[in-house]
């Protein structure tokens, strides 16, 4: 079970590797909505990926490797570290432990993944952030990551925060509950497969007549937003922490 801060006026932000090759203006929306409830943000620039394209792989000791770096970095203060992807938080927060089990470093490592939040679930449950919607009726569909619903349990914090914007109409996926076939290297390994669940899923989103989907994981924003483009679909997509800000500035 997670154990919430009571409050956090300064807070760690590990941004992740696509956010920081491909959509770094995700990040810095999840930046500007923890500043808005008055943290302090804090981004140790020696951070690197989360070591799970390694740990997927069957690299266990670059893994381990990796991890450790992330440890040290983030070792500077005991503050919470957040995460505005569900798949690298819950790497962090639940992989990590499992990695150093029966070894000299699992305590600190421990340490460090108890203080790992996804950014939604940071939001809902220890800011209590009010926002009022801005912007003119929407209608959107919301894709939940596998890690996001599976391990970091933060889908009703995702859908807690979109539920206060009043112009909003969240519309269901048909397959809601299915992989959209990123999965990271699963979609290099096994290509086919992973054309034909992202084919499915982009079909799913589409068929809701939403104007815009929303994910929480820029691993699935890329690969759904990718295929809709190569289909020549109109519909946007974007990271739920971009919309939250585009929502209550518009």
């Amino acid at each position: 079970m997670l154990h919430f801060p009571a409050s956090a006026p300064v807070a760690n932000y590990f941004g992740t590797c696509l956010v920081d090759m491909c959509y770094p203006e995700y990040g810095m929306a999840g930046i500007r909505l923890l500043r808005r409830e008055g943290v302090e943000v804090l981004c140790p620039p020696r951070q690197s990926c989360c070591g799970q394209p390694a740990y997927n792989s069957g690299f266990l000791d670059e893994t381990r490797t990796v991890a450790l770096h992330q440890v040290k970095v983030f070792a500077d203060n005991d503050a919470p570290i957040v995460v505005p992807s569900g798949s690298c938080a819950a790497m962090m927060r639940y992989h990590y432990p499992r990695l150093f089990e029966g070894r000299p470093e699992h305590a600190e490592v421990l340490r460090f993944s108890e203080r790992v939040f996804e950014l939604t679930q940071f939001l809902n449950n220890v800011l209590h952030p009010a926002y009022k919607d801005a912007g003119a009726p929407i209608k959107v569909a919301w894709h939940s990551s596998c890690h996001a619903r599976r391990e970091m349990d933060c889908i009703k914090d995702s859908l807690a925060l979109l539920a206060q914007l009043e112009n909003v109409t969240v519309l269901p996926i048909d397959n809601e509950h299915e992989c959209c076939g990123f999965g990271g290297t699963f979609s290099v390994k096994q290509p086919e497969i992973s054309a034909a669940m992202v084919r499915d899923k982009a079909a799913a989103i589409a068929k809701t007549g939403a104007e815009v989907f929303l994910v929480g994981d820029c691993g699935c924003l890329m690969n759904i937003a990718g295929h809709l483009e190569k289909e020549r679909s109109p519909m946007r997509g974007l990271h739920i922490a971009e919309f939250l800000w585009e929502r209550i500035h518009a």
